[in-house]
């Protein structure tokens, strides 16, 4: 019985998803869970496995199609022989499709591309090459396997005539190599169509939220500690790092536990409690930022955080999370003190109700008191967090009691580690 292939939801705001890759081929034989084609949001960039075995007979759209969501693309094990990407194009799809930019490049082949096939672009790269009337199969590939980078075909549009030999573009960047992603001072560039949703629902979220911002300074220094003493052993017995973001992770979650209200959303004008704390963890990618879900958190001892985390990391940097892993979040910790920053005032990621800014970590000289009330000045480990919270439904008590405990659980870690 054939088996229909849809375009998977990436996340709760994702209506639509960019196919940037097919894996296989119309013939090809695939297995359960192999991957199958790769898509782009504007969340993330994913692999998306087939989700049964057998021969795939159809593929509805080509690499280069904005599909809707939910959208049949493809089939497995239908009737051989059926057509695929161009001719299916024409027949229309359940939900809103919006084929890319991808007529032009196939208008006149260069000599370095093959006929028929389509240089290897981002969404962006094909809207620049649109709008400005660009045949990409001109434009000379820079990047990784020929893909055209942002750079690329921004300097083409300045001075197409120049045909830059290969070598000549690593030679332009010696110093950086980021800086074949920089732009052109001076130019217009119009938003990523991830950065222009982003932009959407963090507006958005600020129209819908009060937000209100508190930070608390938490003395890390036991767990500092504990970390050096133990980090080496502990990656050889477990096969997973030892990082401060299941400390931290553990030490929300006891925090949730006791103050549901933080873990809580609005619906309309009633307040849902979350069954299970579901905790979102932000991941920054080297194309965007994903937030996949550790869920029923509340369950998982630290080991199984620390394997959680580590795992949902890596698979959100190699495209192999499935759909259900980025929805669902009830609470979220997004981690920006690793540039550096003291601490940030993070939006509330919609529809939960709070979110955990985690500061940078440093030595400071603090004060401390002994047992006598005798004062001193010390060297300890701190770190600042912020807790941005939506003001209809928490409160600054609320707020303040919940960071209080975070703060405690840290400062006072007495858990088995694993």
């Amino acid at each position: 019985m054939p088996t229909d292939v849809v375009m998977p939801q990436m996340g709760e705001s994702i209506t639509e998803g960019t196919i940037t890759k097919w894996l296989k081929k119309v013939g090809d034989t695939i297995e359960r869970d192999e991957p199958l084609f790769e898509i782009s949001t504007d969340k993330v960039d994913a692999e998306i496995p087939s989700p049964a075995a057998g021969t795939l007979t159809e593929i509805k759209f080509p690499e280069g199609a904005t599909v809707g969501v939910h959208t049949v693309v493809a089939v497995i094990g239908g009737a051989a022989g059926e057509p695929a990407a161009a001719p299916a194009l024409a027949e229309p799809a359940p939900a809103p499709a919006i084929p890319a930019p991808v007529a032009p490049v196939a208008v006149a082949p260069a000599a370095s591309v093959a006929s028929g096939e389509c240089p290897r672009s981002s969404p962006l790269v094909r809207k620049i090459a649109k709008d400005n009337n660009i045949d990409l199969n001109r434009v000379p590939g820079t990047g990784p396997s020929g893909r055209i980078t942002k750079t690329d075909i921004l300097g083409y549009i300045e001075n197409p005539a120049a045909k830059p030999a290969p070598a000549a573009a690593p030679a332009k960047s010696s110093a950086a190599t980021p800086a074949a992603d920089l732009p052109i001072p001076g130019s217009l560039v119009p938003m990523t169509k991830m950065r222009s949703i982003i932009a959407r629902r963090m507006v958005e979220s600020k129209h819908t939220s009060p937000h209100v911002h508190t930070v608390f300074k938490v003395d890390m220094t036991r767990i500092v500690r504990l970390r050096e003493r133990e980090k080496s052993k502990y990656e050889q017995r477990n096969g997973v790092k030892l990082t401060y973001m299941p400390f931290i992770t553990r030490a929300a979650i006891a925090a949730l536990r006791k103050h549901p209200i933080v873990n809580a959303t609005i619906e309309g004008d009633a307040i849902r409690y979350s069954t299970n704390i579901n905790i979102g963890i932000a991941v920054a990618l080297e194309w965007g930022l994903i937030v996949p879900v550790i869920k029923r958190a509340e369950e998982q001892n630290f080991l199984g955080i620390a394997r959680s985390i580590a795992d949902l990391a890596e698979r959100a940097r190699g495209k192999k999370l499935l759909p259900d892993e980025v929805l669902g979040g009830t609470f979220t910790l997004t981690n920006s003190g690793i540039f550096g920053e003291q601490f940030g005032m993070p939006i509330i990621n919609q529809p939960q109700a709070a979110i955990l800014g985690i500061g940078g970590l440093n030595k400071e000289p603090v004060v401390v008191t002994d047992e006598d009330g005798n004062d001193s000045i010390a060297i300890r480990s701190i770190q600042r967090f912020c807790l941005g919270f939506d003001h209809r439904i928490v409160d600054g008590a609320d707020a303040g009691k919940f960071m209080a405990d975070f703060k405690a659980y840290l400062e006072n870690w007495d858990e088995a580690i694993g």
